[in-house]
């Protein structure tokens, strides 16, 4: 059961996301209750030699609102993204770091998780490497390469001297950051932690090999009806980027401070398949177990859960295995709950995927709405849950669960309820 005790829940108190259908938090999500569309041709690469040409691109970034020009350019992109989100996030809280006691930064941490980290470092290295030599290859490549500089960025702009977290978990990475916040507040050691997911990884090297896979949809033809999660017809995935980071603190600290608590994190689990590196294992054992165990640790039901923010891939195997292990977790309440899948309008941000789906749960608490799953036409007799097809709906939202399945089967699920004092 979750604590009563102010100084060991976690609230809510900001939002950032940078995404393929917006570069902020409230843009994302209001192009996500519309059923906005962010796929797209490949812009950031030649395509055409590819088998898939279709992307959920992140449009009209730049990382020079957010950072200097000297900065932004011994960084990768899914810093960038980090970076932009939280502060967002921070700003939203309407935290101000500058007049914070050493003894106060030493208790507030950072967990931004990703999959992949810099990927385009080790491509941009070996051309320089290649064509001009060893003298020309950047000093600042490691630094942008490794996962872990998302979180070691965000930390070293506010100052922030507690944990500094990064967890590689594919795409249960994002979801897997609010467990840490949860259990640093819950256990004591912090009073508040930026946590979420980012990533960047449109690379023609990994379009190339998840191409071969299987893993991607091929409907070049039709980018914005691609993504198809629970549709009969689904193919794949659309390859997406961007970041969802939010900021967690103790109700105590955010009540000290009389700032608006969105909501709660009330629960969080991850377990593993133990079966194969990318493909679920099929009874959905796995996923019904890191349901169960979150609810179980928010000490809720499951006719307590009004909203599934789905990790819905739009992959033959994952939409269906998802589904087996919401009706085995659910049981009669699984036909009841809205399940809604982001990755229809976003694709699929990998790392940063469970950010922009924790941003997706605390809205819809906030504002009584639930996103629908677009390019939902055709039922799938094997997935026959309620996806919200293509309409947002009006709802009143106490309590949201978010998932996210990573290849190796790594499980992860998070809960957020609306906060009561």
């Amino acid at each position: 059961m979750p604590s009563q005790d102010p100084a060991r829940r976690a609230v809510v108190t900001g939002m950032g996301a940078v995404t393929p259908i917006g570069n902020d938090a409230e843009t994302f999500w209001s192009n996500l209750l519309a059923g906005v569309p962010g796929g797209g041709p490949i812009t950031s690469f030649d395509a055409s030699a590819f088998d898939v040409r279709i992307a959920a691109e992140g449009k009209d970034f730049d990382p020079t609102a957010h950072m200097d020009r000297k900065m932004a350019r011994r960084m990768s992109r899914f810093i960038h993204f980090a970076m932009a989100a939280a502060g967002e996030a921070v700003e939203r809280a309407g935290l101000d770091f500058s007049d914070w006691s050493p003894e106060q930064r030493d208790r507030a941490a950072v967990a931004i998780n990703t999959g992949g980290g810099g990927m385009e470092q080790v491509t941009e290295g070996t051309r320089m490497l290649q064509e001009k030599g060893p003298g020309q290859v950047s000093p600042f490549a490691i630094p942008a390469l490794s996962g872990s500089m998302g979180a070691a960025q965000v930390s070293m702009k506010y100052g922030l001297t507690g944990p500094v977290i990064t967890q590689v978990a594919a795409c249960a990475s994002g979801v897997i950051a609010f467990q840490d916040g949860l259990r640093l507040i819950q256990s004591g050691e912090c009073d508040l932690v930026i946590a979420g997911g980012t990533e960047a990884p449109l690379l023609p090297v990994a379009f190339a090999a998840l191409a071969n896979m299987g893993a991607l949809s091929k409907r070049n033809d039709d980018p914005e009806g691609a993504s198809r999660p629970f549709d009969r017809t689904r193919d794949g995935f659309v390859y997406g980027e961007g970041a969802g980071i939010l900021v967690l603190e103790s109700a105590a600290h955010a009540l000290e401070r009389g700032v608006p608590i969105l909501a709660e994190v009330i629960g969080a689990s991850l377990t593993a398949d133990a079966f194969h590196i990318s493909a679920p294992e099929p009874t959905g054992r796995g996923a019904t177990r890191a349901m169960t165990l979150a609810m179980r640790h928010a000490g809720v039901a499951p006719d307590e859960i009004d909203h599934i923010v789905a990790h819905g891939t739009s992959t033959p195997l994952n939409d269906v295995t998802e589904t087996k292990a919401i009706k085995a977790a659910f049981g009669a309440h699984a036909y009841k709950v809205p399940v809604s899948a982001p990755k229809s309008m976003v694709g699929h941000m990998l790392g940063g995927a469970g950010g922009a789906a924790a941003v997706a749960a605390v809205a819809s608490i906030r504002d009584a709405w639930i996103p629908p799953t677009i390019n939902y036409h055709e039922p799938d007799p094997d997935c026959d849950l309620d996806y919200v097809p293509n309409v947002k709906r009006q709802a009143r939202v106490e309590t949201a669960m978010i998932n996210g399945f990573g290849f190796g089967g790594q499980n992860a699920v998070a809960i957020f309820r609306r906060f009561v004092e």
